[in-house]
């Protein structure tokens, strides 16, 4: 097996920023103020390597498709990812883990995975994985995305309230958004240009 450093990059990047403004972030955030922080993050990251595998596993498939059409398809993905993350004002910042303190492993993992699980069907991350997956190596995409994933929800359980006082959410949307506007307009030139 072969690993891409660059495809590891770019997955790990994108869906970080991506994941930062999503509400998992949010969830993680607030299951951690009720919930055993490390148990929580069990939680989220078993869930996210699920879905990850889920993306890859679709992304692979697409790959089979021919050169153009998999460009094509990435370039309407991504284009849908940059307006999803610049148009703005429909973040879910809910409570995604209720109002009552959940303890023991078992219980705020179970919680913790499922609050995951389910919002994340269908979620932007999930899409550009498997976007990602259709063109770059499957392994590497996989390992720079649950990587990204796992960094946020920690990222959310440790400092989440630091960076929601210092940086604006709207702002790390912005810098997604824009990052996937140009890999939208990447893929459509690459279909014309061979």
């Amino acid at each position: 097996m072969h690993l891409d450093p660059l495809a590891i990059v770019t997955a790990f990047g994108l869906i970080f920023l991506a994941e930062l403004p999503d509400k998992t972030m949010f969830a993680s955030l607030a299951m951690g103020t009720r919930m055993r922080p490390l148990y929580v993050w069990f939680g989220t990251s078993t869930a996210f390597i699920v879905h990850v595998a889920i993306a890859v596993g679709a992304g692979s498939v697409i790959g089979l498709l021919p050169g153009w059409s998999v460009k094509l398809v990435s370039a309407a993905l991504f284009g849908l990812g940059a307006f999803l993350l610049l148009r703005g004002g429909d973040d879910e910042h809910g409570d995604e883990a209720g109002t009552k303190t959940v303890k023991g492993f078992w219980p705020v993992y179970s919680t913790a995975f499922m609050a995951v699980f389910i919002s994340e069907w269908g979620d932007l991350t999930q899409i550009t994985t498997a976007n990602l997956a259709a063109a770059n190596d499957v392994w590497s995409v996989a390992i720079g995305s649950a990587a990204a994933l796992m960094s946020v929800s920690a990222l959310a359980l440790l400092a989440g309230r630091f960076i929601a006082k210092r940086v604006p959410l709207r702002t790390v949307q912005r810098i997604g958004g824009l990052c996937m506007l140009a890999l939208a307009v990447w893929s459509l030139v690459e279909v014309f240009t061979g």
